[in-house]
């Protein structure tokens, strides 16, 4: 899932030079404001929106729709590292429950409950849970695993999360018990894992680390 760029506000913020009437026609500072914050509540939306979306999938009962939510999720992390402006709104939605990857993908396919039971976050009651019908592929692992990789890298706050889920402990587990296909996606995230700090890491890397690893798992489709 990709974040379209709308026509409109980069006309309007970058007018072409090459027009013999874009000196004339300057935007006052109060109009260019305006677009800049109407443009960031559309990124917003569509961002919730893509999570809401590729989340709803990656807590599927059924392995194969869990697939499907993961590599959505992995494209569309691929798309937030476009801009400045998207990683921050990421970064600014992780903060709430409802939009938050790291827990969902230790409770459904990394380290799932071995009672087959998840109790989802906005549930009141610790008797309402959703059924795991099928258990974790190790394609399935794999793509959390890069997914946790990619929000681990774009979200400080995401490895802290991902600690507080033991992820050391359980890529360990995965290292030890896994397919080649998983062993080789831990040994990525613990290196994300183990990042001192987010702020030192370039962008391009992230760009690299994400688009590259979805492109390579299209191809290999």
């Amino acid at each position: 899932m990709y974040l379209n760029k709308p026509p409109w506000s980069e006309d309007l913020l970058h007018p072409s030079c090459s027009s013999p009437s874009a000196s004339s026609t300057a935007l006052p500072g109060g109009v260019i404001d305006l677009v800049k914050s109407l443009n960031k509540q559309r990124l917003y939306r569509e961002i919730t929106l893509a999570l809401r979306t590729t989340l709803r999938d990656a807590t599927a009962e059924f392995s194969f729709l869990r697939v499907k939510g993961l590599e959505k999720l992995l494209k569309f992390l691929g798309s937030v590292v476009e801009s400045e402006n998207m990683i921050e709104l990421f970064r600014e939605t992780q903060t709430f429950t409802e939009f938050q990857v790291v827990p969902v993908l230790f409770h459904y396919s990394i380290a799932p409950s071995k009672s087959g039971r998840v109790l989802k976050s906005d549930d009141k009651s610790s008797e309402e849970r959703t059924k795991i019908a099928s258990l974790p592929t190790s394609n399935e692992v794999a793509l959390a695993l890069q997914v946790l990789e990619g929000c681990c890298l774009l979200d400080r706050d995401s490895r802290t999360l991902a600690q507080q889920h033991m992820a050391i402990k359980e890529i360990v587990r995965l290292l030890s018990a896994g397919s080649t296909l998983v062993q080789s996606a831990c040994l990525d995230v613990l290196i994300a894992l183990m990042l001192d700090s987010l702020e030192n890491q370039k962008v391009k890397m992230c760009r690299i680390l994400i688009v590259g690893r979805w492109e390579c798992a299209s191809f290999l489709k």
